[in-house]
Order: structure tokens, then C-alpha cells, then sequence
């Protein structure tokens, strides 16, 4: 299946499919369907199964697990967006009465709030969420493992906490409110918190034998935001598009860059992965993915998104362990990136510009290291070391004439043109960092000033 627009080379297409084929057979999974997107686009799904002609389609539901979470991130994130709330908030100042209200709305996001892996027994994953009817069932008395804020420390009650937290928000249900506000607006009809036919069972394979067993699929109750719901390839390639350029209709391009933005340091031993804001982010093939995995007994799922290549994969599998599903759907990304690199944009001149803006462009030194400032088309600009090593950022402008650093060491930091009495610009001011147009002049706005002298040679 592609897009008329989008079509895939023959050449990839086999070697997508070739890749699928390889993990369902290897994996030892009763079936696993995969599928491409390309500028947002679906361009290439397939699927290999072990009923001859019955493999499933990019329109089979499967549970997706975790990657229900991301779901969740986002409807928090419009609760920050409306001002309802803020990231930094602690969580009693909007769901009272937990045993956890001193941590922050970020720290559930990012895995930081110290909360327990798992709800107290019996597992929850095999259980019907009946047996936790309150919050204080799903945290139980050992809420608490870690303190909060200094590791990250993957918690489940720790989201199901958020959707309870967008419930009260919102006055209806978490299920509801992921409806109304990301679902119907993406056309994301065949994401339900319910298997609806045509869907996937869920089956346990015997480690040392070919054969399989059935596993059970229990309706999470109160866990649900953590893990509850069933969708297709394609809608998952649609809700990609959105964590990759956001959609005014749901969440801004800012906020979902926002949400992928690494929120916590990797953990010892492992710096090809990373977590953002309910966002999973990982490095694979040199290549940085984000988005997320998921498991549920019988299931396994995952999303990865390549910004830079503009490329992302959904693989699903209806077993409960088998294919490295992550590992897989890298791949499937790498193929396409690689056997099709992204082509640039056609160079376009800017349709108009401030002439006192395109004055500051060119070199500029901090003390004498040189660096270009670059103005960009959105009128936001850019500063980067013209040689050697350095520290460069991209700037948006703000509305009184002044930058805010987007990227790198400069984030969050104001650049802005300090100008003489007569309007001339004396200098670049980059928190307190000063920026001349020659290196070390004029000396009345370098701190500490200039030697008397001036530069000089070497004297015998």
C-alpha cells in the first residue's frame, strides 16, 4: 500500500518487506505488521503472519501498550497550553489528596517522580482493573521508591496519576477527553480503548517449543492512561505526524518539540537512550528516534520517528516476547532514510526583510573568537563559530527586538543588539556575553577593557 504522492522505489519496498519477514519468522510471532511514513504520509505498510493469506493489514487493531502514554503526554500538555496548568506545578495543587502531591507534573512525565515501578500486586497487566478502583489501589503504601527529581525511575501509577489528573481537569473521562481532543481531530478512528473487529489476539509462545497460548486481555480500569489502548499502523503513522511537526488542531509544533526534548540524563551504562515528557528518545544506527515501545501480555508495539530524516515506522506483533520490536522498527526507519535520503527543500529567497536586521548579519567576536550571525527566514537568526570549536545556537525572535536561544548551550537565553544614543548598534549582548565587530573594539563596552597599548607584536 503507498501514497500516489509518496511512492516508495521498488527496491526499498522489498527490503522493508524483507525485514518484516525476517523478525516474524525469527521472532516466532503469529503475526507482525509494520508500516512507513513519509512526510507525513503512509507510504509503505506489510505484514507477515503464520496463517497463510491471513496476515493482517495496516487497518488490524493490536494494543499498543505503553505507547499509550504518549497519548496521555499530549493531553497533558494541552492542559499546560490553555493554562490550566504548569509543568512545574506539584500535583496536589491540582489532584489533592494523593500520597504523592510534593511531585511535580514534569517529574510524572519524565519518570522522575520517584514512584514505584509497578501497582501492588496481583499483577496488573493479567488483572481486571476492578481490583484497583482508587488511586490509593494503584499506589498502595510503598508509593514512594526513589526521592524525586534525581533519577529516572520508569513508573506505570505514575501516568495512570496523569489521567486521573486530566479527569478532573476536564470533568470527564480520560478515554473521553483522548476522543474528543486528539483522535476525531487526527481521523484517528481506529484508536479505541476496546478491541473493535477487525484486531489482533494477543498469544504467549513457549520458549522452547511451537506452540502457542492464549493470553488474556483485561480492561485496565484506572491504569488505562498507562497502557490501555488498541490501534492500527495507520493511525499510529497518523499520531507520528503529529509528535513530528505538531497540529494546530491538537498541540502545537513547539509543544511536541518540547515533549521530545530530552527531560532526563541516560542511565548509567546505556547513552543511547534517553527520556523526554512521556516521550521515549533513543540513538540507533547514528540516527536519533523518538516516540515510544509498548508491551502488554500477548503484544508488542513501537513508534519510532526520525525528524531529521522525516521518516517514521509503527511495527506491531500479537506476542507477548519474541522480536526485539524496537531493534526492528529502527531498522525499518534506516532503510528508507538510507535508501532514500530526504530531499532538501528548494532554496527560496526571503519574500522580505528588515534592512536593520540584515545590517547585524555577518562576523562578530567574543573576544577573539569569530562567529557569524546568520539572519533566518522566520526572522529568528543564527550564531555559530565561524572556525574551530564554539558554542552555537538558533535564536526566535521576540516581539520587542530582542532573541530567545532555541538549541544548544544558549537555550532559553536572550540575544539582543545594544545600540549608541545616535541608534548605531555598539554590540551584541548574549547573557552578558558581549559580541563586537572586531575583536576586542571598541574597548568602552568590553568588561575589564583594553590595555593602553593595544594589540601589539613580539618584542625583543
Amino acid at each position: 500500500m503507498t501514497s500516489p504522492f509518496e511512492e516508495l522505489l521498488p527496491t526499498t519496498r522489498r527490503a522493508l518487506l524483507h525485514r518484516v519477514a525476517v523478525a516474524q519468522a525469527e521472532g516466532r510471532t503469529p503475526s507482525l505488521v509494520a508500516a512507513v511514513a513519509r512526510s507525513g504520509h503512509l507510504v509503505w505498510t506489510g505484514a507477515r503472519s503464520c496463517v497463510d493469506g491471513h496476515a493482517p493489514d495496516a487497518d488490524t487493531q493490536f494494543r499498543i501498550g505503553s505507547i499509550t502514554k504518549t497519548f496521555t503526554a499530549v493531553l497533558v500538555a494541552r492542559l499546560r497550553d490553555e493554562g490550566l496548568l504548569d509543568f512545574n506545578d506539584p500535583l496536589e495543587r491540582h489532584l489533592p489528596g494523593t500520597p504523592v502531591g510534593e511531585v511535580t507534573i514534569a517529574q510524572l512525565l519524565s519518570h522522575q517522580a520517584g514512584l514505584s515501578a509497578e501497582s501492588p500486586a496481583p499483577w496488573w497487566e493479567r488483572t481486571p482493573g476492578t481490583l484497583r478502583p482508587a488511586l490509593g489501589d494503584v499506589l498502595g503504601e510503598g508509593a514512594r521508591t526513589n526521592p524525586a527529581g534525581r533519577l529516572h525511575h520508569y513508573s506505570n501509577p505514575g501516568f495512570t496519576v496523569l489521567g486521573s489528573l486530566v479527569e478532573r481537569l476536564r470533568g470527564a473521562s480520560w478515554e473521553e477527553v483522548l476522543r474528543d481532543e486528539v483522535l476525531a481531530p487526527l481521523g484517528m478512528g481506529r484508536t479505541t480503548g476496546q478491541p473493535v473487529a477487525p484486531h489482533a489476539g494477543g498469544w504467549a509462545v513457549h520458549p522452547w517449543a511451537d506452540v502457542m497460548l492464549p493470553e488474556p486481555s483485561e480492561d485496565l480500569g484506572l491504569m488505562a492512561p498507562a497502557g490501555q489502548l488498541w490501534s492500527t499502523a495507520a493511525d499510529l503513522c497518523r499520531f507520528a505526524g503529529l509528535l513530528a511537526r505538531g497540529d494546530e488542531r491538537v498541540l502545537s509544533e513547539s509543544s511536541v518539540r518540547e515533549l521530545r526534548t530530552p527531560a532526563v540524563a541516560p542511565e548509567a551504562g546505556d547513552w543511547d537512550g534517553g527520556y523526554g515528557l512521556g516521550v521515549q528518545l533513543a540513538r540507533r544506527g547514528g540516527r536519533s528516534l523518538f516516540g515510544h515501545t509498548g508491551s502488554l501480555p500477548g503484544f508488542l508495539a513501537c513508534l519510532w520517528i526520525s525528524v531529521e530524516d522525516d521518516v517514521a515506522a509503527v511495527t506491531l506483533s500479537n506476542a507477548t516476547s519474541g522480536p526485539a520490536i524496537g531493534a526492528v522498527n529502527a531498522d525499518l526507519v534506516g532503510i528508507v532514510a538510507n535508501a532514500e535520503p530526504r530531499l532538501p527543500e528548494s532554496w527560496r529567497p526571503m519574500p522580505e526583510f528588515d534592512p536593520e536586521l540584515l545590517a547585524l548579519t555577518g562576523p562578530w567576536y567574543w573576544g577573539t573568537n569569530s562567529y557569524g550571525l546568520k539572519l533566518l527566514a522566520d526572522g529568528g537568526v543564527e550564531l555559530q563559530p565561524l572556525r574551530g570549536t564554539g558554542r552555537g545556537s538558533r535564536f526566535a525572535a521576540g516581539t520587542d527586538g530582542s532573541w530567545t536561544g532555541l538549541d544548544g548551550y544558549y537555550t532559553g537565553e536572550t540575544l539582543r543588539a545594544v545600540r549608541r544614543p545616535d541608534g548605531s548598534v555598539s554590540h551584541l549582548d548574549l547573557g552578558s556575553f558581549v559580541f563586537t565587530r572586531e575583536p576586542y573594539e571598541p574597548a568602552d563596552v568590553v568588561p575589564g577593557g583594553m590595555d593602553a597599548e593595544g594589540w601589539r607584536g613580539l618584542r625583543s
